[in-house]
């Protein structure tokens, strides 16, 4: 146990561990599903194209035949 450990590891309770680098941390599977999950369940309750769309016209009114006495 006394050999000498390489540049860029550590000696943690008798093994080898790499020391973390200085980047940002990798988003895992699970995260990705996750907000997909979360877009998908947003659309499906508010919707995505329904809040930009111009409603109908209504329509106009047109004449009636007299009514009958």
């Amino acid at each position: 146990m006394a050999g000498k450990v390489p540049d860029g590891y550590v000696r943690v309770r008798g093994y080898l561990r790499r020391k973390p680098g200085p980047g940002r941390k990798k988003m895992n599977g699970w995260s990705i599903a996750a907000i997909v999950a979360g877009v998908w369940l947003w659309g499906q309750v508010v919707g995505f194209g329904e809040a930009t769309e111009s409603p109908s016209p209504a329509p106009a009114p047109t004449a009636s035949s007299p009514a009958a006495r």
